[in-house]
């Protein structure tokens, strides 16, 4: 028998993470997406295929590239997927019969997002075009030649004359815009069904073809808004009519089995970026809205923080097969599930554990559903269950791995506050255990600051409590799964009673757990998570080392350098840059860090633009030149989503500089 170790910063090499799960049109079967880290230290995403009966699973991809969105067409004959082994992301086919993926998509800029249409022979999908290029002379070029584009750009200066002109996912925009296509793959012709200057996002297609669901914002305000409305398009005519009324935003849009309704998450910003997520039902005769869950207090889809989930996943809504209910996620205090709701608004949990539901998948034919589902010691794997209850797990990935290591079991804590309200959170173990001993702690707050930590695989986590240490993690106010009022709480009081929350975790913790070493303590986070540690060595010397990741330090330069800068400031703090700069500077960490006295170590990423670099680089330079123990790491070629999804190596050496540090405590 295997003797069990402790994990390591490399095991996030050896991991691998299935997504993206969908049955097949009988039922009885389901394809779904893996992704690796090959030999290179790349990810690899490959397609599989696997009947409900059998333990043995098929690869239908085996190129050393990224394969993903796989959907099989409603006939069963056929299927598409993306993939990027031609140098650029476009469309394949594969018969179901098997044989070689055929490429559909030749595009310049290439393709995704595709539906099948009803009669299985034609594809919507979605594709960048710049405005003044034809489709028809829009061919794929090679990976030299984009290359060689690149480099030419590289040359020229940016000209900027949006507000939007950047974002973290994709860097500087240029003047492409996401358009609707339609692909015959009989005859191989390929139509543009919209040209207006704005992204296209594909929602649907209607049940008899002749209608496409999309979202988009088509106001010459565009620049400066936030929303985003409900389209329809009509095949034939290319005629669009809107369905909504510029004042809420609009995802994840379906149409019901019988084409007369059309189900989707919104918000109406209420509570700004803070305001809960609301399923809304349109009938597509009149179009008139309601608002099923308006006396929920629940969030809508999946708020769950994690540094291990790769790939697509589906959180709803989905229609039932006789129209009569919807199944989608939810966030509630620490978990995700599954949740039913029917046209009136009854609301039933169809499978809710002490796990992370991250994807499901529904088929009509079983009244069955399959569910991809994390652990705190599982990073993933698959589930059936029938609408009797009956639930078997189907896989068993990364068994082979997670025998070989030492894991902790997160241990439940509720933390009462001293004005009424009750912190969920959550403590690991050192895996180095002894009653009797002492051992340092680490506090890990998390990003958003509207997200949730919960029930789910957490590698840094499990890594901290593998090298020694305490992990105490929690959700203070302004995090999801508490309902509305506690999700807003944060908003306008950063700093106060957000900070206060988990000064109080950390009292309950050391109050009630007599092996942790109130002399050593750290404590880490990301984002709001890196806003929160800055402003806690700036307000408390408590902590004897501190991790700041991808933070903000200044409000006052934030709002001008950050992709969302120009509302985040506003949503968050209800201040804006020109009418109260004082206030943002009375909340920014770089006004106390006179106070700091914590050694403090800075992580950042070269390209986040979410929160950039030179809120790392102020804050190190004002420590520095105020001769206090600081340390400064920047990652190359890295955005807000280093720790997720950024290179392996990278991740791998900010894993490391963490631990480094906290060698300190």
């Amino acid at each position: 028998m295997n003797k069990k170790r402790p994990l390591q910063a490399e095991d996030l090499l050896e991991y691998e993470i299935v997504s993206d799960p969908n049955f097949t049109p009988s039922g009885n079967a389901y394809t779904y997406v893996s992704t690796t880290i090959n030999e290179k230290k790349e990810y690899e995403s490959q397609l599989f295929f696997q009947k409900l009966d059998s333990n043995q699973r098929q690869q239908w991809t085996f190129s050393k590239n990224k394969n993903t969105n796989i959907l099989i067409s409603p006939d069963g004959k056929k299927a598409v997927f993306q993939s990027d082994r031609s140098g650029t992301q476009q469309l394949w086919l594969l018969p179901m019969q098997g044989g070689e993926a055929q490429q559909l998509t030749k595009l310049k800029h290439g393709a995704s997002n595709p539906i099948w249409g009803p009669d299985s022979n034609t594809l919507i999908f979605s594709a960048p075009i710049e405005p003044e290029e034809d489709i028809n002379n829009l061919t794929e070029i090679s990976t030299e030649e984009k290359d060689k584009e690149q480099k030419e750009l590289a040359k020229r200066p940016l000209v900027v004359n949006r507000l939007k002109y950047k974002s973290d996912s994709n860097g500087f925009h240029d003047q492409k815009r996401s358009q609707l296509f339609v692909l015959d793959i009989r005859t191989g012709n390929l139509e543009q069904l919209t040209n207006a200057p704005a992204d296209h996002l594909l929602q649907d297609v209607s049940p008899n073809g002749n209608e496409i669901l999309f979202i988009a914002n088509l106001r010459e305000e565009e620049d400066y808004e936030q929303v985003d409305d409900l389209f329809v398009l009509e095949r034939s005519s290319k005629k669009v009519k809107k369905l909504t009324d510029s004042k809420c935003t609009y995802q994840r849009a379906v149409y019901s089995p019988d084409g007369n309704k059309i189900a989707a998450f919104g918000h109406n910003f209420t509570y700004a970026g803070a305001t809960l997520t609301d399923l809304y039902i349109f009938n597509t005769g009149s179009y008139e809205k309601s608002n099923l869950s308006a006396e929920w207090d629940i969030q809508l889809g999946d708020a769950m923080i994690g540094d291990t989930r790769l790939g697509k996943s589906e959180s709803g809504p989905i229609w039932a097969k006789d129209g009569k209910n919807i199944f989608f996620l939810a966030t509630d205090y620490g978990v995700t599930g599954l949740y039913q709701v029917n046209l009136t608004g009854e609301l039933d949990v169809l499978y809710k554990g002490s796990h992370h539901v991250f994807s499901f998948s529904y088929n009509g034919h079983s009244d069955s559903f399959i569910l991809g589902i994390s652990t705190p010691t599982n990073p993933c794997n698959f589930y059936h269950l029938k609408k009797n209850g009956e639930f078997n797990r189907l896989t068993d990935f990364n068994s082979a791995l997670l025998s070989k290591l030492t894991l902790a079991e997160p241990e439940t804590i509720t933390v009462p506050t001293m004005d009424g309200e009750e912190i969920q959170g959550w403590l690991l173990h050192p895996s180095v255990y002894q009653d009797g001993e002492k051992y340092p702690m680490i506090l890990e707050i998390h990003g958003g600051p509207h997200a949730m930590y919960g029930q789910t695989y957490f590698h840094e986590l499990q890594l901290l409590a593998a090298k020694g240490y305490v992990v105490v993690y929690a959700n203070p106010r302004g995090s999801h799964g508490y309902g509305q009022e506690f999700v807003n709480a944060c908003r306008t009081d950063y700093g106060n009673g957000d900070y206060t929350d988990l000064m109080e975790v950390v009292d309950y913790v050391l109050t009630n757990f007599d092996f942790i070493d109130k002399d050593r303590l750290g404590v880490t986070g990301g984002s709001y998570g890196g806003f929160m540690t800055n402003w806690i060595v700036g307000h408390t010397n408590r902590f004897k080392a501190a991790v700041t990741q991808r933070s903000i330090s200044n409000w006052l330069s934030f709002y001008g350098v950050s992709d969302i800068g120009f509302f985040f400031n506003e949503w968050e703090h209800g201040l804006n840059l020109l009418d109260d700069p004082k206030k943002l500077w009375d909340i920014s960490p770089l006004k106390y860090a006179k106070n700091v006295e914590t050694p403090l170590l800075i992580l950042h990423g070269e390209k986040d633009f979410r929160c950039p670099v030179e809120q790392g680089e102020q804050l190190f330079i004002t420590l520095k030149h105020l001769r206090k123990e600081v340390e400064f790491v920047r990652f190359p070629d890295a955005n807000h989503e280093l720790s997720r999804s950024g290179k392996p190596e990278m991740r791998i050496e900010r894993l490391n500089h963490i631990c480094r540090w906290f060698e300190k405590l």
